[in-house]
C-alpha cells in the first residue's frame, strides 16, 4: 500500500469531516438566529470561534497521526527515505568498485 496515499486519504477524510461540521454549523447559528436566540453578529463570531478552534485541533491531530505513523513504520521495520537514498549509494559505490575490480582483472 503506498503510504502517501493512504496518509492523504486521512487528511481529506479530516478535511471533508471539517467541512460538514461547519456546514452544520451554519445550518444551527442560522436557526438559533431565526428562533432569536442569537443575533446576527453573536452568530457570526460564535462561527468564526468554532472554525478556528476546529482548523487548530485539525492541525494539531494531524501532526499526532503523522508521528503515530512514523512510529508505527519505525517499528514494522520500513525505512525511512533517507535510510533508502543512503543503502543505494552505497549499492553504487560497491558496484562501481566491483566494476573496477574486473576491469583490473580483464587487462
Amino acid at each position: 500500500m503506498d503510504n502517501n496515499n493512504f496518509l492523504q486519504q486521512l487528511l481529506m477524510l479530516g478535511i471533508g469531516t471539517t467541512s460538514l461540521v461547519a456546514e452544520k454549523m451554519k445550518e444551527v447559528s442560522d436557526q438559533w438566529v431565526k428562533d432569536g436566540k442569537l443575533d446576527p453578529e453573536q452568530a457570526s463570531h460564535f462561527a468564526n470561534d468554532l472554525m478556528q478552534q476546529l482548523k487548530s485541533e485539525q492541525s494539531n491531530w494531524e501532526a499526532q497521526f503523522r508521528r503515530q505513523l512514523r512510529t508505527v513504520l519505525q517499528e514494522l521495520g520500513v525505512p525511512r527515505q533517507n535510510e533508502m537514498d543512503e543503502l543505494r549509494g552505497r549499492i553504487d559505490r560497491l558496484e562501481r568498485q566491483v566494476r573496477d575490480l574486473e576491469n583490473r582483472l580483464w587487462r
